[in-house]
C-alpha cells in the first residue's frame, strides 16, 4: 500500500500497466488522506493522553498520598515512600517496552496498544477502591506498588506503540510535525489530572477528599478507558507494517535483533545516553520537580496556587511541542533537542532560584539574611536536619567543633535542639511557616515556569520523529521503546525521589538541581558527538528493502 508523501530512495518503474492501475487505486485522495492522517493522530494522541492521565494521578497526589497508604510519625520519610512508590512506575516501563515492544514488532502496533491501554485503566481504577494504611496496614502500600509495577509495564508499551503508529502513518517530511503531536499528551495528560483533582478539592471540604474524594480521579479511568478503546478499535494497521509484512520482511526475533546485532545494539545505547536520559530529567525537572519544589521547598501550602501556577505555565507552553516538532523536519531534530540540553545545564540554577523570589520573597530574604547553620552529631543532629527539612528551610551543615550541638541563625546560636526554640528562632529571623499567596509575584513565577516548559518541548517535541527514524521498521517497536522507557523511567521518573533525597541530605533545598544537570551535561556531550541528524531518512522505503 502506496501512500502520497513516501518516497523510496529510487524510483522503480511498473512492471506493465496492470499494477500501475491497482497500485494506484489504492492510494486515499487528498481529501480522504488528510481526514485518515487526522483520525490516527487524534485516535492515538487521545488514547495517550488518557493514559498518562492515569500515570500522572498518582505523581500530583504524591505528596497528599504519603498520609494515606504510608504509616505515620515520619513525614519526611513518608514522602520519600510515596516518591519512591511513584518512581517505581517508571522503573519497569523498561521492562514493559521489551514485553510489548516485542509483541508490536511482531503483531502490530494497533493491536498491542490497545492492549497496553486496557492494562492501565484497569490498574488505574483499581487504586480507587484500594484500602488505606489505617485500613489494612502495611498490605495498602504493598498493593499500591503492584498497581504501579502494572501500570509502569502497560505505559512502557504504550507511548512506543503510540509514536510509531503515528509516525508510520506521516508523510515523509512532517513526522516531527505529525508525531509531536503525540509528544504533547504527557503534559496534556498532567494538565488534565491536575484539573480534575482541583476540581474535586475545591468542590468539597478536605476532610471529605481525605475520606473519599481523592479516589474519584483514579475511578474516572474506567470511563476514560471505555472512550479509549472504542477510538482505538477503529484504526487500521499502519501502511508501513502493513507492506513489511506482505513482503516478508517483518523480524521474527525483535529482541534478539534489537539488542544483539550491531549496529542496532549501538544505536540503542547511542538513544539512551545521548537523547532519552537527558531528555527525561529536563522533562520531569520542568513540571514534576517544579511542583514539588512549589509544594514543599518553598512550603506554597496552597494546592490550588500551586497547582494553578503548574497549569497555566502548561497552556502556555505546551503549543511549542507542535512548534519544535515542526521545526525538526525543517533544521533538524538532533540541533533543537542538544539546544534544550544546554539550556537547561546553564539556567537551571538560577531558575530555581528565581523560582524562590517570585513564590516565596520572605524565604529567599531569610536564606540571604540569616543563614541556617547546623554543627554537631549523632541523634541530636539527625532531629534537626529532620525538623528543618520538614519545614522546608534550607541549611547547611559544618563539622562539629566541640560537645553539644549548635545551630546558627544569622548572628542567633542556639545550644542544643529544642524544637520551640527552634520555631521562635526562625520566626524572628523572618522564617515564614508557609509561602503567603498573597504575596506572590505571579508573572515572574509563572515566566520561571513556562522557560521550564519551553526546555521540555525542546528536547521533548523532536524525540519521537528522532527515534522512530533511528531504528528500521521490522524491530522499531522493541527499539525505539526500550531507550526511551529507561531515559524517562529510570533517569527521569525516579528523578523527584532522588532531588528530594539529595535535599534532604544535604540539606540545601537547590542541591537536587545537580542531578538533572548531570545527565543533561552527559546527553549533550554524547548527542553532540555521536548521535547522527535523522530527518532525511526515508522509514517507508528501508521498510521494503
Amino acid at each position: 500500500m502506496y501512500y502520497p508523501g513516501y518516497r523510496t530512495r529510487q524510483a522503480q518503474p511498473p512492471k506493465n500497466n496492470m499494477s500501475t492501475s491497482a497500485t494506484a487505486s489504492s492510494i486515499p485522495a487528498g481529501d480522504e488522506l488528510r481526514s485518515q492522517h487526522r483520525r490516527v493522530i487524534f485516535a492515538s494522541s487521545l488514547g495517550t493522553v488518557f493514559e498518562w492521565y492515569d500515570f500522572y494521578i498518582y505523581g500530583t497526589l504524591a505528596v497528599f498520598f504519603a498520609g494515606l497508604f504510608f504509616p505515620p510519625g515520619n513525614p519526611v520519610t513518608a514522602l520519600l515512600t510515596s516518591l519512591l512508590t511513584f518512581g517505581v512506575g517508571f522503573v519497569v516501563r523498561p521492562f514493559g517496552a521489551l514485553v510489548f515492544g516485542r509483541i508490536g514488532d511482531l503483531v502490530g502496533r494497533k493491536y498491542t496498544f490497545l492492549i497496553t491501554i486496557t492494562v492501565m485503566g484497569l490498574s488505574t481504577a483499581l487504586v480507587g477502591v484500594l484500602p488505606t494504611f489505617a485500613t489494612i496496614g502495611w498490605t495498602a502500600p504493598l498493593i499500591l506498588f503492584l498497581l504501579r509495577v502494572t501500570q509502569g509495564l502497560a505505559l512502557g508499551g504504550e507511548y512506543g506503540g503510540a509514536a510509531t503508529y503515528v509516525a508510520e502513518h506521516a508523510p515523509e517530511g512532517k513526522r516531527g510535525f505529525y508525531t509531536s503531536w503525540i509528544q504533547t499528551t504527557a503534559t496534556l495528560g498532567l494538565f488534565l489530572a491536575l484539573l480534575v483533582i482541583m476540581g474535586l478539592r475545591l468542590g468539597m471540604t478536605p476532610e471529605a477528599f481525605k475520606a473519599w474524594g481523592w479516589r474519584i480521579p483514579f475511578l474516572l479511568s474506567v470511563i476514560l478507558l471505555a472512550i479509549s478503546i472504542y477510538i482505538r478499535l477503529k484504526l487500521q494497521e499502519t501502511p508501513v507494517f502493513t507492506e513489511m509484512k506482505s513482503l516478508g520482511k517483518g523480524s521474527s526475533h525483535p529482541l534478539r535483533d534489537s539488542f544483539l546485532r550491531m549496529p542496532n545494539v549501538k544505536y540503542v545505547v547511542l538513544a539512551l545516553f545521548g537523547a532519552t536520559a537527558g531528555q527525561g530529567v529536563v522533562w520531569y525537572t520542568g513540571q514534576f520537580h517544579a511542583l514539588f519544589f512549589l509544594q514543599n521547598a518553598l512550603s506554597l501550602k496552597d494546592f490550588k496556587t500551586a497547582y494553578l501556577l503548574i497549569a497555566v505555565a502548561l497552556v502556555i507552553g505546551t503549543p511549542f511541542f507542535i512548534f519544535f516538532g515542526w521545526l525538526s523536519d525543517r533544521i533538524g531534530r538532533k540541533p533543537i533537542m542538544m539546544a534544550g540540553c544546554l539550556l537547561a545545564v546553564l539556567t537551571y540554577f538560577p531558575l530555581f532560584h528565581q523560582l524562590t523570589n517570585f513564590v516565596n520573597p520572605a524565604l529567599a530574604a531569610a536564606l540571604e539574611k540569616a543563614p541556617i547553620v547546623v554543627s554537631g552529631s549523632g541523634p541530636e543532629l539527625d532531629k534537626v536536619k529532620n525538623d528543618l527539612n520538614t519545614r522546608g528551610f534550607s541549611f547547611s551543615v559544618k563539622p562539629a567543633e566541640g560537645a553539644g550541638l549548635t545551630i546558627a541563625i544569622g548572628s542567633n546560636q542556639l545550644q542544643g535542639y529544642d524544637a520551640k526554640a527552634l520555631g521562635s528562632a526562625l520566626a524572628a529571623a523572618g522564617y515564614p511557616k508557609a509561602a503567603d499567596p498573597a504575596k506572590i509575584n505571579y508573572p515572574g513565577a509563572i515566566l520561571v515556569l513556562v522557560i521550564l516548559v519551553l526546555y521540555v518541548t525542546m528536547v521533548y517535541g523532536p524525540i519521537a520523529a528522532f527515534l522512530v527514524e533511528l531504528f528500521p521498521t521490522k524491530i522499531r517497536y522493541t527499539s525505539m521503546s526500550f531507550p526511551y522507557h529507561i531515559g524517562n523511567g529510570i533517569f527521569g521518573g525516579l528523578l523527584p525521589f532522588i532531588a528530594t533525597g539529595i535535599s534532604v541530605a544535604t540539606g540545601n533545598i537547590y542541591a537536587g538541581l545537580w542531578y538533572p544537570i548531570g545527565i543533561a551535561l552527559l546527553t549533550l556531550i554524547v548527542g553532540t558527538l555521536f548521535l547522527p541528524e535523522t530527518k532525511h531518512r526515508n522509514i517507508r522505503s528501508e521498510a521494503v528493502e
